[in-house]
């Protein structure tokens, strides 16, 4: 997370390689202690390198298929290690399919940095 520094009143942000670095690592060890995980990635200011102070990293996960609904599927998996506050969506293989046709020019997210690909697509 961001620091203040002891000797100024200038909060230091992360550098933009250790967001990602942080990034790529969480979604290795994701896959790799969930199998039902067909891709993660990071979209959002960080995939379109325009991130600046304060930007938090968005964060996309597809599993293979779940019985949890949307809006508590994030909640199984902890992003608080990361060193800028993330957001995290979790989408089934079917859902992400479903997105990605619907929008001819990519995904509705923009660019995604695919760290782990296992055809979510």
């Amino acid at each position: 997370m961001p620091v203040r520094s002891l000797s100024s009143a200038v909060l230091k942000w992360p550098e933009a390689a250790q967001v990602r670095a942080s990034a790529e690592r969480w979604a290795r060890e994701l896959a790799g202690r969930e199998p039902a995980v067909v891709g993660a990635g990071y979209f959002g200011s960080y995939a379109r390198e325009d991130f600046g102070v304060g930007s938090d990293l968005d964060l996309v996960v597809v599993v293979a298929e779940s019985a949890e609904p949307f809006e508590r599927r994030a909640a199984r998996w902890d992003t608080t290690g990361l060193p800028v506050p993330a957001d995290l969506l979790v989408y089934t293989r079917a859902e992400w399919t479903a997105l990605v046709g619907a929008h001819p020019r990519g995904t509705p997210l923009g660019v995604v940095r695919w760290v782990v690909d296992r055809d979510p697509r």
